[in-house]
């Protein structure tokens, strides 16, 4: 995997020279042999003509769960002569030493949507999994120049309701009482929804055992059943702007920089993160409870650091399948998926032209990848390819990766003991940062679609070091920045090279600095992963972290597209995680119920080819 076109800067600790990543590709993780990164590393090579039970493309953590599931089921006693499940390299949760001695989480950095079921069926403790909680989760501080005298100048937000209210008094007593609704709200909405995340998805062709769908209508009756008295809210959530729901329960004066206006901004940030959606975009309602609808350690909505990384996370499901009887080469990488004459998957071929056979093949890549690209031309119905390319994968993301030899020190809270490298409770919160007024975030995402570098991004940044001493040098800290709105492609076709990223970069950092000052100076080393390099690297097509976008029409049946042939036809193809082609399973985000480090389309795709296998 080449990473020359990453911008990526390295500060010798003399701090007299910073050097562009042209002259310091060793520390990527990929050239530094001697790294403890926690990428998956099982090296090897299966062997040309080899069969296998099933082969699972992309070894991320949904193909992960599903090859366990797999072997937990049973599945490899159908065919015990035959070795077991066979995975290939893949996925986003990673952690690797980009800069010497600072392990990042380069990807996704947050685990918060992994099923409990899962955790525990994998038994994912066992084989090394530690979760650093967070609380308090969320920090706002405010930029100078929205202080008011003897006013608050940051919002703190934890899992204690006195302490959110004494925090939230501060700007309003009225929103104070309101948020304690305001959350009681979305923990209903989240248990009716349960259902619905963990089962399958009605398959309208009703194909098989009439039972899978009656388990699928049965799940759909009990979320409805609890629904039944939220049902206009419900509704509202699903098709309103998050402005217009959060207005419903917060003050709002959007011209003023009023006590509100912070706290709605705050809030707002959950329900556009990695969507190319502003607050007052349609159906912004349900991102934000896609990214509350998780827990850890059964405390709803907490977010916690995995120890070690997001790779940590990856490398427990991994010992986890492997002990099961899965078989991993993460050395691999796929050229095409074979298909039969008979129509049906016949296995894979790799990039040397190893040939590799099996009559199942699960995909962890997206649907775009999976159908249009590894599959070969004329295997797939033209009206469903087309449903394919229909698919939207935009994405406002920009990934920022940053070493520190300091934590930064924020002007609305100074900590007095930051010479000590401790850090205080809100370095361990998700913080929040050009968002104190909702329009900042509206701003923002109208400049993105425009094809601009937006005036003020919009930043989320997370001090995973501040819990997890394992991944940074004593005293020196790990800093990831999610920011948006970043266009796939600048205004007039502009391409993402060096110099924007560049730019992009250093109006990130002089911003924070606006906050923290000092921020720049602390400053180590750095990555810049715009949307196109999100689609290099770890093959997220259009740099979109969910596998396509989770608007409305990309969910549950419509997930990621509508299975009908035509409008003017009843009949319909298979539902995702089937596809048209027979032994063919999608097991990524792009399946039902979407994307984040969830783990459920990998289980539910392994339960589907349990079943099918046993008919």
């Amino acid at each position: 995997m080449s990473l020359s076109s990453v911008l990526r800067f390295y500060r010798f600790p003399s701090k007299q020279l910073v050097i562009s990543a042209t002259a310091i590709r060793y520390v990527s993780s990929a050239s530094n042999k001697g790294s403890s990164s926690s990428c998956l590393s099982y090296p090897g090579k299966p062997k040309h003509s080899s069969s296998y039970q099933a082969i699972v493309i992309g070894a991320g953590h949904n193909g992960l769960v599903a090859a366990a599931y797999l072997q937990l089921a049973g599945f490899k006693k159908k065919f015990f002569n035959n070795p077991s499940i066979f995975l290939i390299k893949g996925g986003a949760a990673v952690t690797e030493e980009i800069i010497p001695g600072f392990h990042f989480s380069r990807a996704s950095y947050l685990l918060s949507l992994l099923r409990p079921s899962i955790i525990n069926d994998l038994e994912l403790k066992k084989h090394g999994l530690k979760l650093h909680l967070r609380d308090p989760s969320s920090y706002t501080p405010l930029s100078t120049n929205h202080w008011k005298t003897g006013g608050a100048r940051s919002l703190t937000l934890s899992s204690d309701i006195e302490f959110n209210r004494k925090q939230i008094s501060k700007f309003s007593k009225h929103d104070a009482e309101a948020y304690e609704n305001y959350e009681k709200w979305l923990s209903r909405l989240v248990a009716a929804i349960d259902p619905l995340i963990d089962s399958k998805t009605i398959d309208l062709n009703f194909p098989g055992s009439f039972y899978s769908n009656v388990k699928s209508l049965m799940a759909v009756a009990k979320s409805a059943y609890k629904l039944r008295k939220e049902i206009g809210s419900f509704y509202d959530l699903m098709t309103a702007p998050a402005s217009k729901l959060l207005d419903q329960f917060f003050e709002s004066e959007p011209l003023k920089v009023t006590i509100i206006v912070l706290h709605k901004a705050t809030l707002a940030t959950d329900a556009v993160i990695g969507a190319m959606m502003g607050p007052h975009s349609i159906g912004s309602g349900y991102v934000l409870l896609h990214h509350v609808m998780g827990g850890v350690e059964g405390k709803q909505g907490a977010w916690a650091y995995p120890e070690g990384g997001m790779g940590a996370v990856s490398n427990a499901m991994a010992k986890s399948a492997v002990e099961k009887g899965a078989t991993i080469f993460t050395d691999q990488a796929i050229k095409e998926i074979m298909v039969g004459d008979d129509g049906s998957v016949a296995g894979v071929r790799l990039d040397d032209e190893t040939e590799i056979f099996s009559k199942v093949v699960l995909s962890n890549a997206t649907p775009h990848v999976t159908f249009v690209n590894l599959l070969p031309s004329g295997a797939l119905p033209e009206s469903y390819l087309n449903k394919v390319k229909s698919v939207d994968y935009t994405s406002p993301v920009t990934k920022i990766n940053v070493a520190l030899n300091a934590l930064p020190n924020f002007l609305a809270d100074p900590h007095q003991t930051l010479g000590m490298g401790k850090a205080a409770p809100h370095h361990r919160c998700t913080i929040h940062l050009n968002c104190e007024e909702s329009h900042m975030l509206n701003k923002a995402f109208q400049q993105g679609q425009q094809g601009l570098i937006p005036d003020r991004p919009m930043i989320e940044m997370t001090i995973p070091s501040s819990l997890d001493s394992t991944i940074s040098p004593k005293g020196c800290h790990v800093a990831l920045l999610f920011t948006q709105y970043t266009p796939y492609e600048l205004q007039n076709g502009v391409q993402w090279d060096d110099h924007w990223k560049e730019v992009y970069a250093k109006r990130i950092f002089q911003q924070i600095d606006e906050y923290a000052p000092g921020f720049q100076q602390s400053i180590v080393g750095y990555e810049v992963l715009t949307p196109p390099d999100l689609e290099r690297i770890f093959g997220l097509t259009g740099g979109n972290i969910f596998h396509g976008a989770i608007s409305l029409d990309q969910l549950y049946l419509s997930r990621p597209f509508s299975s009908w042939k035509a409008h003017n036809q009843r009949d319909h193809y298979p539902s995702l995680p089937r596809t048209p082609i027979k032994g063919l399973y999608i097991c990524g985000s792009g399946a039902h119920p979407g994307g984040g480090v969830m783990g459920t389309p990998g289980r539910l795709a392994a339960e589907i080819v349990v079943e099918e296998s046993r008919r």
